[in-house]
């Protein structure tokens, strides 16, 4: 299985739900949208670990929070997956995140946390009782489950449960296509395209989900084209989509907007791939 960075790639480093807050999700909730609109990663980088600290501390003194759950979960996982390189460490943090989605996971949908170790059949059927207004927990399970399956892929025991990762994301696509800017049709088309045609990856679906995906951010999120280049353009070795999908990226300007983060990230991540285009293609 190639490797794939899904948590940090798709998405700003925290995003905290709207509706009706206390104090600490507030507080959270401004620091997130700080982290957003920030340009320099050594900054995100250096800083991250004492906002780690202390989400867990707000999450101490409010421990049955799902919304302080889920942001504690989506910090720990983005964290890991972008900054951390050492792959023990990034279990620990990786489990830590999912421990908090799960705990959220159970708060707001007992049955859904009941069922995600039973049988794919059960699970998928249980998925269907799922509300729309209830989106959001499940979205942010599904993102800590595909982070926390990125740090365990040389797990075979983790790996069986792409298939319900695959269907968490697609339920949340039936619920809102719209959440989060379409994010969980960038989770979709990384699924889709992490194996070739041969051993049952399907890339030209893979392809439908990134450009729907950019259509829903109205070609806001650059991390789009990135991981449309990285895992389509690749698999099916277009290096002429490769480039042109990269080079966009690398031309474009970083507004001060939710994306600044991931987008900064996304220029990165463009300039190391059309680096390495001639040993791949």
């Amino acid at each position: 299985m190639k490797s794939w960075r899904p948590t940090a790639a798709l998405l700003p480093l925290l995003l905290v739900v709207a509706g009706c807050v206390s104090i600490s999700e507030r507080l959270a909730g401004s620091l997130s949208g700080a982290i957003q609109r920030q340009t320099d990663i050594e900054t995100v980088r250096d800083g991250a670990p004492a906002y780690l600290l202390m989400i867990d501390g707000l999450i101490d003194d409010d421990p049955q929070n799902a919304q302080l759950l889920l942001s504690g979960a989506r910090l720990y996982g983005s964290y890991a997956a972008a900054f951390v390189d050492d792959p023990e460490r990034t279990q620990r943090l990786a489990q830590r995140a999912k421990n908090y989605a799960g705990r959220a996971l159970c708060i707001e949908l007992a049955d859904v946390c009941a069922s995600t170790g039973a049988r794919f059949d059960v699970y998928t059927r249980v998925l269907q009782g799922v509300d729309e207004d209830e989106t959001w927990v499940l979205f942010g399970y599904g993102v800590t489950w595909a982070g926390w399956l990125q740090a365990n892929s040389s797990d075979w025991n983790a790996i069986a449960d792409v298939p319900k990762v695959r269907a968490t994301m697609r339920r949340v696509v039936e619920l809102d296509e719209q959440h989060e800017q379409g994010a969980a049709f960038l989770y979709l088309g990384v699924l889709a395209t992490l194996l070739p045609p041969a051993l049952g990856g399907e890339p030209e679906k893979g392809r439908r989900y990134f450009e729907r995906a950019i259509e829903i951010s109205r070609d806001r999120n650059l991390m789009a084209y990135v991981l449309f280049a990285e895992h389509y353009a690749r698999l099916v070795f277009d290096r002429e989509l490769h480039d042109e999908l990269l080079s966009n990226v690398v031309d474009r300007e970083i507004e001060n907007d939710e994306f600044a983060l991931n987008n900064t990230l996304a220029k990165a991540r463009a300039k190391a791939l059309l680096a390495s285009g001639d040993e791949y293609f």
